[in-house]
């Protein structure tokens, strides 16, 4: 699966890395943080994709992005249930996620109208203890977004950076 993600600053993987020991009664953790932006599916020619992907942002102008709480999924509609997570704000990456959505087919349950910008945190604990992270107060973390990365699911690695003007 590739996709477009939106790479954090290391002040978001330092809160992460904070928030880890609170984690670890889930059954996964996520190691790596960003903010992934869409899904573009699977594709025989990479190139082609990675094509679509950059035209499909031609244009796009850095937005401001803000981490503001700790948030949880209590239902999500893929994997395991709770998923805690860092809410991101940002109304130009929704703008930018719409402007995906009308190039490639829109995931549902995940995209378009139901898309929650997000940094995923881990999945599959006990309500109890997502909810108790949730309601911890956390110092918003503010940066902006000049870059995205074309992401190969399979490895778990940026195959290219997609520059957004500022």
């Amino acid at each position: 699966m590739y996709s477009v993600n939106v790479p954090v600053p290391g002040r978001v993987r330092q809160l992460a890395n904070r928030l880890h020991p609170d984690l670890v009664g889930f059954e996964t953790i996520r190691e790596d943080h960003s903010c992934l932006l869409k899904r573009l599916g699977e594709a025989d020619h990479v190139a082609q994709l990675q094509h679509r992907a950059h035209r499909a942002l031609e244009g796009a102008p850095a937005v401001e992005a803000e981490i503001t709480a700790i948030d949880y999924f209590a239902d999500p509609p893929l994997g395991s249930a709770p998923v805690v997570y860092l809410a991101v704000e940002s109304p130009g990456l929704e703008a930018i996620h719409a402007d995906l959505t009308e190039a490639f087919e829109t995931v549902e349950g995940l995209e378009g109208g139901d898309y929650v910008p997000h940094v995923t945190l881990a999945r599959g604990g006990d309500l109890e203890t997502a909810t108790r992270l949730a309601d911890r107060e956390i110092e918003p973390i503010r940066w902006t977004v000049s870059g995205l990365e074309f992401w190969d699911g399979t490895y778990k690695l940026p195959v290219s950076r997609i520059s957004l003007p500022a």
